[in-house]
């Protein structure tokens, strides 16, 4: 019989800045299991992250949302959300620290292996999850779901721990086919390991039900491709952490 997913809010800080994150995990296990951070994209802490969460936790892992604007907000506004992760893109060693923040937060959950973490994210989240990689925090692999490829800061030969997933939309008019090749190449000098996965006939966003091309053609859920990707995803912590 399946354990019970118990859902709870955990606040922390990245001062001034107090963060209200979303932790889910299987009720009633006495051990310790790998921790999988998990970022939103550019609305903030919504009910997509919060479903792949629990759907984190229903795999055995113990999920944690971050929340990367402080106090749990959320957008509906492409300006108002543009601008907020803007300042976070323009300003990499701001937002690695705003990410380690949230790693820091889940590793401390009683529930949580803190040598077994890991981190995934959704557009800016997988942007955001990358750039925790980039700075060599002890995660032991990153999953990025068509997040941006780019940064001011890139990788240091050595300093990458965790492995890399990236899972990209072949045909994403954000992300072309130039971002991954660099991003490919910045990686190579490092010396990191990764996989790119590029799903033919997706655009951005295709992991979320919500895109519905309203807000540009470019930005539209597709479901094999997300339903591909999460396999692909599990597939990558199954040989990271054994399970």
């Amino acid at each position: 019989m399946a354990s019970a997913i118990k859902t709870e809010d955990i606040i922390y800080s990245d001062s001034p800045l107090t963060m209200n994150g979303f932790a889910a995990y299987e009720d009633g296990r006495a051990e310790k299991r790998p921790g999988v951070l998990v970022v939103h994209e550019a609305w903030g802490l919504d009910e997509h992250v919060t479903t792949r969460a629990k759907m984190l936790a229903s795999l055995g892992y113990v999920a944690f949302a971050a929340d990367m604007f402080g106090d749990r907000r959320q957008v509906t506004k492409r300006e108002e959300a543009m601008a907020l992760i803007g300042d976070l893109r323009a300003n990499p060693q701001k937002l690695r620290v705003r990410v380690r923040a949230a790693l820091t937060a889940m590793s401390a959950m009683p529930q949580v292996d803190g040598a077994r973490l890991g981190a995934i994210g959704f557009c800016f989240g997988g942007t955001s999850v990358l750039e925790l990689a980039r700075d060599g925090a002890d995660a032991a692999c990153v999953v990025s779901f068509h997040g941006g490829l780019e940064t001011q800061m890139p990788a240091v030969p050595g300093e990458v721990k965790a492995r890399i997933l990236v899972c990209n939309g072949a045909d994403d008019p954000m992300i072309p086919p130039t971002q991954v090749k660099a991003f490919e190449d910045e990686m190579h000098k490092a010396g990191a390991d990764i996989r790119v996965i590029n799903y033919k006939g997706a655009v951005h966003n295709f992991t979320n039900p919500a895109a519905d091309g309203s807000i540009a053609p470019g930005i539209l859920y597709n479901k094999p491709a997300d339903e591909r990707s999460w396999a692909a995803m599990r597939a990558f912590f199954a040989d990271v952490f054994g399970r």
